[in-house]
């Protein structure tokens, strides 16, 4: 597994810890980006599909294959980065690929969105698509009462991605019966996940969630007498996190690789003591 290295966020200034994800190859081989240090990471405000994705050479077979572009969100004011790669240069021997070429993919519905919450966020989300799951791991907080096995995320294409990354999250924190509500998906509105004892609201747009969207999960939440839980791509405005934090909602951040991050006291603490 790659080392982690020191990474300023060129909002606030802090140095936020970021260990390069780890991609399996067709070959078996474990790839990952090769993060270009010297450059410094460049703020998060627009994501497109072309810029979301950077080409990864496997040092094996030579194989060369796009995977998500290295994101990180600070863990001081939740500004989103890009952190910079190494170009992929000249042309290596490509040697022959392992005779066992593995591949898995999912299907996940498409759901609804809870009603006090309609056009809370703002852009449209991206359409729909295949997940890619690769293994990767999220270490463990020492105040766990129970040890819970490594997290296995999603590789975040589209939205519906984002919705099933989130969903195997709350799983892994314990909460049973997650799901989300049938119908139709409105493309301006955060994604609806509940489970018992459990309200929680999925932003794959671009545009940070703003305190309109932590209210709106907190009161879900209150009327259900159960946690409410966010999760955004693009991170929170200021007032949502300041919001997050009078009101104890769990904030998380994610990345295409589609491993949640905390971002807030509250999230730290759901960690530890899971579901």
């Amino acid at each position: 597994m790659a080392e982690a290295v020191p990474v300023r966020c060129p909002a606030c200034l802090r140095e936020n810890g970021y260990t390069a994800p780890v991609f399996p190859c067709a070959c078996g081989s474990p790839v990952n980006p090769p993060l270009n240090l010297t450059a410094p990471p460049e703020p998060l405000t627009h994501r497109t599909w072309s810029d979301s994705w950077v080409a990864v050479r496997c040092e094996s077979c030579g194989r060369e294959s796009e995977w998500p572009q290295p994101e990180l969100g600070c863990g001081s004011c939740g500004t989103v980065v890009r952190i910079p790669v190494h170009p992929v240069r000249g042309v290596r021997p490509v040697h022959p690929p392992h005779p066992i070429e593995r591949a898995e993919q999912g299907e996940y519905r498409s759901g609804g969105v809870s009603d006090a919450c309609a056009g809370a966020a703002d852009p449209a989300r991206a359409a729909a698509g295949r997940p890619d799951p690769q293994p990767a791991h999220i270490p463990l907080p020492p105040t766990a009462p129970v040890p819970r096995p490594a997290f296995r995320p999603v590789t975040i294409r589209t939205a519906r991605d984002a919705v099933a990354t989130a969903a195997l999250y709350l799983r892994w924190l314990g909460f049973q019966d997650v799901r989300q509500p049938d119908g139709r998906p409105i493309p301006s509105a955060a994604v609806d996940l509940r489970a018992p004892g459990l309200v929680a609201q999925v932003d794959p747009t671009t545009a940070p969630a703003g305190v309109r969207a932590v209210e709106c999960v907190w009161l879900n939440g209150l009327t259900a007498s159960a946690t409410s839980v966010y999760f955004a791509l693009a991170g929170y405005t200021q007032d949502a996190r300041a919001r997050a934090d009078d009101l104890g909602i769990p904030l998380f951040v994610m990345d295409l690789t589609g491993m949640p991050q905390p971002v807030n006291d509250p999230a730290d603490e759901l960690i530890g003591t899971g579901a």
